[in-house]
């Protein structure tokens, strides 16, 4: 059976990891297996990389998640808190606020639910949608060169990964209903 969500080492490459950090994972699993990092929280890790090795925080915390999932600590697609969430996203003929206003048109109609904020004026506009159970769906928007726009959802605090597939489906199919 395929993974619904890939691991972090399935995102960035190790090549990228030791030209940004001076190590690939397999040396940084090392090192944190040494220093008993299967232990500690993930904020406790992240920060040991930046502090003791002068990791940037970004790549501090891909390689946690990395030596969380590798170890067993942390599925594919589970949150640090236990959650799970699954994300989607394409690139659309677009300008940032007109592909905002039609993604949210897509998920208020599929979820028959408005969004509980619609920012139009950020940078990368944002709209979110309250789920019963505490679950949410966040739409976003980043423009790319030529007036396009990458269009994105995330459906967040899933309590368990069973439906991570049916909720990516869904999500994509609303993607292609935009533009």
């Amino acid at each position: 059976m395929s993974t619904p969500v890939g691991s972090n080492a399935e995102g960035v490459g190790d090549d990228a990891v030791r030209a940004a950090t001076g190590r690939d994972r397999a040396e940084w699993f090392a090192l944190l297996d040494e220093a008993g990092a299967a232990t500690w929280t993930h904020k406790d890790v992240a920060g040991w990389l930046v502090r003791e090795h002068g990791v940037d925080g970004w790549w501090a915390q891909g390689i946690t998640v990395g030596f969380e999932q590798a170890r067993g600590i942390r599925r594919p697609g589970q949150r640090q808190d236990g959650t799970f969430e699954a994300s989607v996203s394409r690139t659309v003929d677009l300008a940032p606020t007109d592909a905002l206003r039609a993604l949210a048109a897509v998920v208020t109609l599929q979820l028959d639910v408005d969004p509980l904020a619609l920012n139009l004026t950020a940078k990368h506009p944002t709209a979110r949608f309250p789920l019963e159970g505490g679950e949410y769906v966040l739409a976003t928007v980043s423009p790319v060169a030529d007036g396009r726009s990458s269009i994105g959802l995330t459906w967040g605090r899933m309590p368990d990964g069973t439906r991570l597939t049916e909720v990516k489906a869904r999500m994509r199919e609303w993607l292609r209903a935009v533009g």
